[in-house]
């Protein structure tokens, strides 16, 4: 009688279940408990060559262990192509009312109806809309947290900010008033994170409002593309990210910094350590704008 293969190629590349795996003969309950296994919940697992990923995580419980469930909140984010979630974060699911408390570690559940307009599928599983979930994490209760977040959703290109707001409007119950919030806060510009709270900064510390992503143009033509600008009093900042200290990126950086100071303007940079000063950051801008 022929030996079953130790990893048999028809569960290389998926989730499963492994009371089924061995019930099939595919595998056996001690080949199941090897290394050549993951086990990603109870009695769900995937081949170790798999990247170990917060999306494998949330396919695996929506598609394979809770099959009913929709993926909702951050991990519905990381499905639509935003990161808002680190592997090991609790993946976020919402269930029909009335279902059984689920409790397994590593998930995050809710039990709540949502409209059937609101949930789509994507990579095979039932997952909340680009806009329900961006709606979803602007009801985080950090404002800045949550405002990031739906910058991001929208600087993807995933969702449009005013179909965002249009739906939290329309939104009622937990959370509904802090996501109105950071829906009207959300500008969907920012390149990094770290912009939009440099952006929440200098609006709660009372700078005139800036344009965000601002091109500026001389009558040569393009000069550079400013993360802030207040373009009558040519005055710019800039978030000085990790980013820039990318092979060849200091050299372009310094270019167009030339350029910006040929045509009149004056930039401020802003790096992260400035963000743990505030009142010197909001202060070295403000004089900026006065001069």
């Amino acid at each position: 009688m022929p030996t079953a293969p130790l990893v048999p190629e028809s569960l290389k590349g998926r989730v499963f279940r492994g009371s089924w795996a061995v019930a099939t003969g595919l595998l056996t309950p001690n080949r199941l408990r090897g290394a050549s296994w993951h086990r990603l919940y109870p009695d769900v697992y995937v081949h170790r060559d798999v990247p170990f990923t917060h999306a494998l995580r949330t396919c695996a419980a929506a598609g394979v262990l809770l099959p009913g469930a929709v993926v909702s909140g951050r991990s519905a984010a990381v499905l639509w192509g935003v990161d808002l979630a680190d592997v090991t974060d609790d993946v976020e699911l919402t269930v029909p009312p009335g279902t059984n408390p689920v409790r397994v570690r590593g998930l995050r559940v809710r039990r709540a109806r949502l409209p059937p307009e609101e949930v789509c599928r994507r990579r095979g599983v039932r997952v909340t809309s680009p806009a329900a979930t961006a709606v979803a994490v602007a009801s985080h209760p950090v404002t800045e947290e949550a405002v990031m977040a739906v910058d991001r959703m929208v600087a993807s290109a995933v969702v449009d900010l005013d179909v965002v707001r249009a739906l939290a409007a329309s939104t009622a119950g937990a959370g509904s008033t802090r996501a109105r919030t950071a829906c009207d806060l959300a500008d969907g510009l920012a390149q990094s994170p770290q912009e939009t709270r440099v952006r929440l900064l200098m609006l709660r510390g009372g700078l005139p409002r800036p344009l965000a992503q601002f091109v500026v143009r001389n009558e040569r033509g393009f000069v550079g593309r400013v993360d802030f600008a207040w373009p009558d009093r040519k005055v710019a900042v800039e978030y000085d990210g990790l980013w820039h200290a990318e092979p060849g990126q200091f050299a372009r950086d310094r270019q167009r910094l030339n350029r910006l100071q040929a045509a009149g303007w004056r930039v401020v940079f802003v790096t992260a350590a400035d963000l743990y000063r505030p009142e010197q950051l909001l202060a070295r801008i403000a004089a900026a704008l006065t001069v």
